[in-house]
C-alpha cells in the first residue's frame, strides 16, 4: 500500500551519498528525488522537499534550517575525492577553476588556501573556459575518472582540513525546515544509513563500476574515507567551518547550529 502524503527527500546522486539513502527508493512512505547539490537547496526553500541532503555552508543560506542528525557525509583525514590539482605549487595559485556544483567543497578550498598558504585566488567556473587556470578543484566522481593531465601539485582538502583544525569535516548533512513534522523519517534515514554502510558490495556493483571506479578503491572510499555518522564532534567542526567561512567573507556572521525535535505543538 502507498502512502497518500510521503515525505519528500531531495539528495544527491553521486556514489558517496549512496549509503544514506540504501533501498529508499522502495520506501512507499518517502518520495526520493535526486539532484545536484547547487538545486537541493532552492527545493528545500520552495517546500518542494521536506529534507534535503545539503552542503553544510547552505545550513547557513536558510533562515529557518535545521538540522537532522541521522546522517550526513564527511570524513576524518583525506577524502580521495575533494582535491585541488595544480600546475604550479599550492602557495602560487592565482587561479582556480571550481565545480560550482558543491557550495561547501568551495568554500573549503577559499578557507584552506587563506589559512594555510595566505593566498585568495581567482574563482573560475569549470564549466566554462577554464583552461588557463593554475589550479582545478575536482570533487566527487570526476577525481577517480576524469583526473587532468599534467597536475604535478595536489592537495586533498579533507586532510588540509584536519591538519588545520584538528577536527572531523562535515560536506552535507540531512537539513529540514523548522516546523516540518518528519514523523519518524530521522529514525528511517538512520536505519537506511546502517543498511547501507552493511551492504557496501551491492552498493558498488549498482552504483561504482559504472561510474569508472575499480571495485577495490570504491569499497576503501566508502568503508574509510568518508565518515557517515553525525555526532558532537561533527557538529563542532561545522559550527567551525562556518566561522572560518564568516571570517573570510564567504558568508555573513553565522548562526548557532539548531537540531530538529521531533516536538511539535
Amino acid at each position: 500500500m502507498t502512502n497518500d502524503n510521503p515525505l519528500k527527500i531531495g539528495c544527491v546522486s553521486y556514489l558517496n551519498a549512496k549509503p544514506l539513502i540504501h533501498n529508499l527508493e522502495n520506501d512507499p512512505d518517502v518520495d526520493l528525488h535526486l539532484a545536484v547539490p547547487a538545486q537541493l537547496l532552492d527545493g528545500l526553500r520552495s517546500r518542494r522537499y521536506d529534507i534535503a541532503l545539503l552542503p553544510v555552508i547552505d545550513y547557513q543560506r536558510l533562515p529557518d534550517a535545521q538540522i537532522v542528525p541521522s546522517g550526513g557525509i564527511g570524513c576524518d583525514g583525506p577524502t580521495l575525492t575533494v582535491r585541488i590539482f595544480s600546475r604550479v605549487p599550492i602557495e602560487k595559485i592565482t587561479t582556480l577553476a571550481c565545480d560550482i556544483e558543491s557550495h561547501t567543497s568551495v568554500a573549503l578550498a577559499q578557507i584552506i588556501l587563506a589559512e594555510r598558504y595566505g593566498i585568495s585566488p581567482q574563482l573560475i567556473d569549470l564549466s566554462k573556459n577554464a583552461n588557463d587556470a593554475h589550479a582545478t578543484l575536482l570533487i566527487g566522481d570526476k577525481v577517480v575518472a576524469h583526473q587532468p593531465p599534467a597536475m604535478p601539485h595536489q592537495l586533498d582538502l579533507g586532510a588540509a582540513w584536519k591538519d588545520l583544525t584538528l577536527m572531523p569535516f562535515v560536506f552535507a548533512v540531512w537539513i529540514t525546515r523548522a516546523g516540518t513534522d518528519l514523523r519518524n523519517l530521522p529514525e528511517r534515514l538512520n536505519q537506511a544509513r546502517i543498511r547501507g554502510l552493511s551492504d557496501l558490495p551491492n552498493i558498488i556493483a549498482r552504483h561504482a563500476i559504472t561510474r569508472g571506479w575499480p571495485a577495490d578503491l570504491a569499497m576503501q572510499y566508502l568503508s574509510k574515507y568518508l565518515k557517515f555518522e553525525i555526532a558532537q564532534p561533527q557538529l563542532n567542526a561545522i559550527q567551525r567551518f562556518h566561522e572560518l567561512a564568516a571570517k573570510h567573507k564567504i558568508i555573513p556572521t553565522p548562526r548557532p547550529l539548531e537540531l530538529y525535535s521531533t516536538a511539535h505543538p
